[in-house]
């Protein structure tokens, strides 16, 4: 008798799994423009800094504008719960790792107060730079008005899994095309892994699209409820559903891998498989301006019933400008990861991040070890 399945496992890749493979022509990296945009705004670096309260305070917001990417403050945490969350701040990193998790759900099961939204949106756009803000699906119809009134540029809608037909207990829960109508700011929804979440995603008319489900440094996610797809296979599948989409309507969604990007080779591996940008929260956490001074921990880490995260140690790096554009002495991929993109995509021909979406990719299991015996044995 055949052995029969219960049902059929499809391979999926991380980032460790693959290779990009090099172009047929090669341009100098300086040619090369690493835009993109956004609905309406417009980026010189196709990175977004993650709404982790250990990693954009408003003032790391702004250094973000400034160094020509963007800075998402979570407009649900301790900046728009406490008059001084700074204070808050340092409990957190002083607290014992025994100790943290019940410590972090009393932390932030203080109510989030609308004035300080208003306030924290204000902060950033007075220095001048573009003010994205994130907000939970549960907190997104009361609180995003009050952000966007205030001046906020963006706003995202931020689960560990989103999709375009959540059902709840509630009367009328979130309808995003709503959303979308009447904000009028650019809006991104996440989180999803597949192409057909992503395809009703776009459907409702949201801007960008937010791809990863539990790769983050301080997510446990995958751990404690076993939900999860490798990042680009991921990305692959969300891609695939912006350029059917944009065949059919010709309106362009941006895909924006979130999470588990540690180094200058993966972001260049998530732009390959279809990343028009990526969000990174723990490689900025290590910034030496980061809020949380060399800790991080994740959005779902204070849930009340079901904690996600953890507070992780992840040290003092370097600067923010050495983190995205060098100058550095480290060999290992985790510094001038704008200077690996532009590097990547002159390697690959591609003047554009929309040309380096064209490099073929192979599955390379033994990309990161062969030939590195003295490396690893090190």
């Amino acid at each position: 008798m055949p052995r029969r399945l219960f049902k059929e496992l499809e391979r999926s890749y991380g980032f460790d799994e693959v290779a990009i493979v090099p172009g047929q022509v090669t341009i100098n990296p300086d040619l090369t423009s690493t835009k993109m945009t956004i609905g309406n705004i417009s980026l010189d670096i196709p990175v977004l800094a993650s709404a982790m309260d250990g990693a954009v305070s408003p003032h790391f917001a702004t250094l973000m504008h400034q160094m020509g990417g963007l800075g998402v403050l979570n407009a649900e945490g301790l900046y728009t719960r406490y008059e001084d969350p700074y204070s808050v701040l340092e409990e957190i990193m002083s607290i014992p790792q025994s100790e943290i998790t019940e410590h972090l759900q009393q932390v932030y099961s203080e109510p989030i107060q609308e004035k300080l939204v208003a306030q924290r949106v204000q902060e950033i756009r007075e220095s001048g730079a573009t003010c994205a803000v994130s907000f939970t699906p549960q907190n997104t119809k009361r609180m995003s008005p009050v952000a966007v009134e205030a001046g906020a540029d963006m706003v995202v809608v931020q689960s560990t899994v989103t999709t375009a037909r959540h059902m709840s207990r509630s009367y009328r829960g979130l309808i995003f095309s709503e959303m979308v109508s009447s904000l009028k700011v650019p809006v991104v929804v996440g989180n999803c892994v597949t192409y057909s979440v992503a395809q009703e995603l776009m459907e409702t008319g949201i801007d960008g699209i937010l791809v990863g489900v539990g790769p983050g440094a301080a997510c446990t996610t995958r751990e404690v409820v076993g939900v999860g797809v490798p990042q680009v296979t991921a990305t692959l599948e969300c891609a695939a559903a912006r350029e059917d989409y944009f065949r059919r309507t010709g309106r362009y969604v941006t895909v924006i891998t979130d999470g588990g990007i540690r180094t200058g080779g993966d972001l260049c591996k998530a732009i390959a498989s279809g990343a028009d940008g990526v969000m990174l929260g723990t490689p900025f956490a290590q910034a030496e301006e980061a809020p949380g001074r060399g800790y991080n921990w994740g959005m779902a880490n204070p849930h009340p019933e079901l904690p996600r995260g953890t507070r992780i140690k992840v040290g003092t790096k370097g600067t923010l400008q050495q983190i995205l554009y060098g100058p550095t002495s480290k060999t290992d991929g985790t510094q001038n990861l704008i200077g690996a993109l532009r590097v990547c995509m002159g390697m690959c021909g591609a003047y554009t991040v929309r040309d380096l979406h064209k490099a073929e990719m192979v599955v390379a299991p033994s990309i990161k070890t062969e030939g590195k015996y003295f490396q690893m044995s090190e």
